[in-house]
């Protein structure tokens, strides 16, 4: 389990080190009433990725039982999430903010103040589901634990793993200001403003070392 694990951290840490999640949570806990919204944001958020997790798994599953050639399939799968990864990675840093240039943030973040729980919890998982590059990383997650042969019981607890890590960049706000509001307002300042700023470094930076490290073990699985 120990080789399914260190092949699943980096992924997880993909899905977790996402700067528009983040501050979309923080716009809420910092608007009035919206903590509530917060927290319906954070489960939509687990939800989704356990969702992907759990559906790519069991697909991959099958695929991966037969001889010689399931173990090819997913060294391809691999190489195809690479590839896309990298593409990513691209379109990110192609659609940076021009030096000088003020970041802009999505339009529908100006509506996070008055969000209601349940169009968070539907914004969270869309988010952590749906979004192309969490998809990607995600549903490479999901190859990972699926084409491994584990016993059922230790792929629960790889799954259980990779969605601690994944939620823990949006769990960490929510608790934080849940146990002591006035001290960590300042802080989520300060964290939305750098994420607004780094948010195409960070995310192309990332995405590219993942993309290529997936490729790399794709082919390896080639060979």
């Amino acid at each position: 389990m120990d080789e399914v694990i260190g092949e699943l951290l980096p992924l997880a840490l993909g899905v977790a080190i996402s700067p528009v999640p983040i501050i979309a949570v923080i716009l809420m806990l910092l608007a009035p009433r919206a903590k509530v919204a917060a927290w319906s944001f954070l489960a939509g958020w687990v939800v989704g990725i356990v969702a992907v997790l759990a559906v790519v798994s069991v697909l991959v599953g099958p695929v991966d039982d037969g001889e010689g050639g399931p173990s090819a399939v997913s060294a391809w799968i691999r190489v195809g999430l690479g590839v896309v990864l990298v593409l990513l990675a691209a379109k990110q840093w192609a659609s940076r903010p021009k030096a000088g240039e003020p970041t802009k943030l999505p339009a529908w973040m100006s509506a996070l103040d008055r969000i209601t729980p349940w169009k968070a919890g539907g914004l969270g998982a869309l988010l952590s589901g749906l979004n192309p590059k969490n998809l990607v990383l995600c549903a490479g997650g999901g190859v990972a634990i699926g084409s491994s042969a584990l016993p059922a019981g230790e792929a629960v607890i790889a799954g259980a793993a990779f969605v601690a890590i994944a939620a823990a960049s949006v769990a960490a706000p929510v608790l934080g200001y849940t146990l002591a509001e006035k001290r960590m307002r300042d802080v989520l300042d300060e964290l939305r403003d750098w994420l607004t700023d780094h948010n195409a470094a960070v995310m192309t930076v990332l995405l590219l070392t993942i993309g290529v490290t997936s490729i790399g073990k794709g082919i390896g699985g080639l060979s």
